[in-house]
C-alpha cells in the first residue's frame, strides 16, 4: 500500500473515532448529569454538539446503506469501443472481476442472471474467486451457468496464487484459464486476441504480447492495473484488470479511500486511455474478507459490458 493511502487509511479511521468517542463523551456526560439531577441538556443543543449529532447519525445511516445495500446493487457499465481493426463484425466481450466467493452465497445467482441477458460473445474473469475453500463449490457452479456464444476465460488473480494453488478451480466450468496464453476468437470471418497472464508472471507479458499480429484488434487480462503504462509498443488495445473494487469504500468527490495498487488512485476504479490502450478497472463483485469491513460505499459491484465494433457502427472510445 503506498505511503499516501496509509495517511488517507489513517485520518479517515482516526476521524470516525473521533466524532464516535466525543458523541459518546458528551451523551454519557448527560446522562451521569441526569442521574445527579442537574441539567446540562442544553449542552447537547449548542450548534457544536449537533453538527456532531448529525455526522454520527450520518455514519450510522451510511454504514447501513452500505452493509445491506451498497452489496447488492449490482452495476452493468456498457462501453461501446469503435476500431478500425474490425471491418463489419462486432464482439461483445462482458468482464467480471473479484467474485470473493463465500461459503454463504451473495451475489452470485444475480451476476448469472444478469449476464446470461447480455447475449455475451465472450466472458472474461480477471481473478480471485475465493475467500475460503469450502466456497469452491458455490464459484464452480457459477462460473459453470455464465452463458457465451464462443468462449469463456480466466487470469487468476492474487489470492489464486497465494491461497489456492492447489485448487482445481476451472474444470467443467467452460472457463479456459490463461497463462501467458493467447486465445484467437474468430466471428463471421473476423479475429481479435485474447490474451491473459497470471499476476505472479508479470515479466512475461512482452513474450505473450509481441507475436499477436498488429492489424488485429487485442485484449489482454491481468488482475492488476500495474503494466498498463509498460505496454505502449505492444500491441494492447484494450487491458482489462480488476483488483482494486473501487476501493470498497469511497468518499463523495474524493474516489476510493485505499486502492491497494501501486499507482494508488491513479487508475482506482473506471475507464482510461493510456498511451493509446483502452483500460479499465473493474470494481468486481465481492468483498475483501475479515478484517476488511463486509461493506460498499460509493462502490457498487459491477459488470461490464465492451461492445467493439468498426467505426461507422459503435459509438464511444476509439482505440
Amino acid at each position: 500500500m503506498p505511503t499516501s493511502e496509509k495517511i488517507v487509511l489513517l485520518t479517515f479511521l482516526l476521524a470516525i473515532a473521533a466524532i464516535y468517542f466525543i458523541e459518546a463523551a458528551l451523551l454519557i456526560g448527560f446522562a451521569i448529569a441526569k442521574v445527579r439531577h442537574k441539567s446540562k441538556s442544553k449542552i447537547l443543543l449548542k450548534k457544536p454538539a449537533l453538527v456532531l449529532h448529525c455526522l454520527a447519525l450520518m455514519g450510522i445511516v451510511c454504514f447501513l446503506y452500505a452493509r445491506f445495500i451498497g452489496l447488492s446493487r449490482i452495476e452493468v457499465t456498457t462501453i461501446p469501443i469503435q476500431t478500425a481493426k474490425l471491418k463489419a463484425a462486432g464482439f461483445r466481450i462482458v468482464h467480471i472481476s473479484d467474485l470473493h466467493c463465500d461459503k454463504k452465497p451473495r451475489n452470485e445467482e444475480r451476476i448469472v442472471e444478469l449476464i446470461n441477458q447480455l447475449n455475451a460473445d465472450v466472458i472474461v474473469f480477471t481473478g480471485d474467486c475465493l475467500n475460503i475453500a469450502s466456497a469452491l463449490p458455490l464459484f464452480k457452479s457459477t462460473m459453470k451457468d455464465l452463458k457465451a456464444a464462443i468462449a469463456k476465460f480466466a487470469v487468476k488473480g492474487n489470492f489464486e496464487v497465494f491461497n489456492w494453488k492447489d485448487l482445481d478451480l476451472y474444470s467443467n466450468t467452460g472457463f479456459e484459464l490463461l497463462n501467458a496464453k493467447t486465445g484467437p476468437i474468430t466471428k463471421n470471418g473476423e479475429t481479435i486476441h485474447i490474451s491473459g497472464l497470471s499476476c505472479d508472471n508479470p515479466a512475461g507479458f512482452k513474450a505473450l504480447l509481441r507475436p499477436v499480429p498488429k492489424g488485429d484488434f487485442s485484449v489482454f487480462l491481468y488482475h492488476f492495473s500495474d503494466l498498463i503504462e509498460s505496454v505502449e509498443d505492444l500491441n494492447v488495445d484494450l487491458y482489462l484488470s480488476g483488483h482494486t473494487h473501487g476501493g470498497q469504500v469511497a468518499l463523495p468527490l474524493y474516489g476510493a479511500v485505499i486502492t491497494l495498487s501501486k499507482f494508488g488512485k491513479k487508475y482506482e476504479s473506471g475507464l482510461y486511455n493510456v498511451n493509446d490502450t483502452i483500460l479499465y478497472v473493474n470494481r468486481g463483485i465481492g468483498l475483501e474478507p475479515r478484517p476488511a469491513p463486509q461493506v460498499r460505499f460509493c462502490a457498487r459491484p459491477e459488470i461490464t459490458v465492451f461492445d467493439i465494433g468498426p467505426k461507422n457502427i459503435t459509438q464511444g472510445p476509439t482505440e
